[in-house]
């Protein structure tokens, strides 16, 4: 790998020269290979893997297995997630045993926030947010396969929530960086790598939090990340933080079997580095501050975005769907909603929340999303197939063979036994829901999500499952 000589000079100024030729020759080798299970559909572990010291359900895995032709990552088993960005968990698991509404601001694509999702107390509201549209659909996909219906997707600027006041416990700022941590993941990285654009990012990420910092409650978390090493990006920005804004800096408990690195900056508050020669990872940096001071208050009258579209006089309400509510685990929990064609099923707890974020802010998807209305057809969407608030008795199920599911997930027609009912069916790969089809006889209808389906027409000679 042809390091940047300025990168060289800085990087080698931080760790020191013999810390450094063990951190250049660790780059040259294979990254590892790390995944985190869904232990709300799965109780399964990973063949051959070891697990990842600081997450209780993440696994290394000894070879990289071919994900896209795993139904198993289709339904959401599993997260392909690198290891030291599952540190996350330590943080949370030790600073929040309450429910909460937790914000994590640039989300896409969203390893961070399913593992947010999987650890928080139940109870507690999860909104995940991306400011690029062309990210944002991938994000909701993989939040939707996660399957917990305590969830909202955004796509907002940090700048567009200044106006929901002090509304959440937690705040995640995994920041756009220079990307230094990512280099043999990605050759593009260093090509692009500079000491401006480092100068640029650092610059960005103090907008970035700046612009969110009014939202997080006194005495909430704003847990800071980067996948850089580079010190203006990380305790420079972490000092700014608590001496601008007003915050302390939290420690977070660790084994010192994990090699996590700490403090490079000569600082006298404690952050979290995990280096490619000492931890079994990628690069990644990680602070825990808490927001002190006292509530600022009311924020200015609130106004509804220019986009949403008040409707004169008063409309009649759309009929919901009296069998969409048998297809939930305790429907009394949700607030049951008709948007457009669709039936929204949101945790009732938090709907005073969800109302003000619809108001304000681009909802990509929330809750679940429990069926579409077509005509006088009632169609339960991939959402409900995915959700783990789904009641498992709702619907029939069919369970198919690897190949049968690859052809689902293709969106190919798939050919059912002759004795399997007719109408809408749950299609089952060992025991994990996919989706759904409409059997209607002589054939089945696919209902699975164009926009998801696999697009290669390769199928591996040898395909390696993560689970066999």
């Amino acid at each position: 790998m042809n390091l940047p000589i300025d990168f060289i000079t800085r990087t080698g100024g931080l760790l020191g020269e013999g810390q450094f030729a063990a951190f250049r020759e660790a780059l040259a080798k294979e990254p590892p290979v790390s995944i985190r299970m869904n232990r709300l559909k799965t109780d399964a572990v990973p063949a051959g893997g070891h697990q990842v010291p600081w997450c209780g359900s993440g696994y290394y895995l000894a070879s990289r297995p071919t994900f896209t032709f795993d139904p198993l990552f289709h339904a959401g088993c599993y997260y392909v997630q690198e290891a030291s960005s599952m540190f996350l968990e330590q943080v949370l698991t030790q600073y929040v045993h309450e429910p909460v509404v937790m914000l994590d601001l640039c989300a896409a694509p969203g390893g961070k926030s399913t593992l947010a999702r999987s650890v928080l107390p139940e109870g507690s509201l999860l909104v995940a947010n991306e400011v690029m549209r062309n990210r944002v659909q991938v994000l909701a996909e993989n939040v939707t396969k996660w399957g917990h219906p305590g969830t909202v997707v955004l796509n907002n600027d940090p700048a567009d929530f200044a106006p929901l006041g002090e509304l959440f416990d937690v705040i995640l700022t995994d920041v756009p960086c220079s990307g230094e941590g990512m280099f043999r993941k990605d050759p593009v990285a260093v090509e692009e790598w500079s000491v401006e654009n480092v100068t640029l990012c650092w610059q960005r990420q103090r907008r970035i939090v700046r612009d969110i910092w009014h939202c997080l409650k006194p005495g909430g978390l704003l847990v800071y990340s980067t996948c850089t090493y580079n010190r203006e990006e990380n305790e420079d920005n972490v000092a700014w933080i608590a001496e601008e804004l007003g915050a302390e800096v939290l420690p977070v408990e660790v084994q010192p079997g994990w090699n996590i690195s700490g403090n490079l900056a000569g600082k006298d508050f404690p952050v979290y580095r995990f280096l490619p020669h000492r931890t079994e990872g990628e690069g990644l940096f990680m602070a825990v501050l808490r927001k002190t001071g006292e509530s600022e208050g009311d924020m200015p009258a609130f106004r509804q975005r220019k986009d949403k579209k008040t409707k004169a006089g008063k409309e009649k309400a759309p009929v919901l769907p009296k069998d969409a509510k048998g297809w939930l685990v305790s429907p009394d929990q949700y607030a049951w909603t008709m948007e457009q064609n669709r039936v929204i099923a949101f945790p009732i707890l938090y709907q005073s929340v969800y109302e003000k974020l619809q108001a304000q802010m681009r909802v990509v998807c929330a809750g679940v999303q429990v069926a579409e209305v077509k005509g006088k057809d009632l169609i339960p969407s991939q959402a409900l197939a995915m959700s783990v608030a789904r009641d498992e008795t709702a619907f029939p199920s069919v369970e198919v063979s690897y190949e049968q599911a690859i052809a689902y997930l293709r969106k190919e027609a798939v050919v059912l036994s002759a004795d399997v009912p007719r109408g809408y069916l749950l299609i089952r790969y060992k025991g994990a829901a996919l989706g759904f089809v409409k059997n209607i006889g002589n054939r089945a209808n696919n209902l699975y999500p164009q926009e998801w389906r696999i697009r290669s027409g390769y199928l591996p000679e040898q395909v390696s499952l993560v689970v066999r």
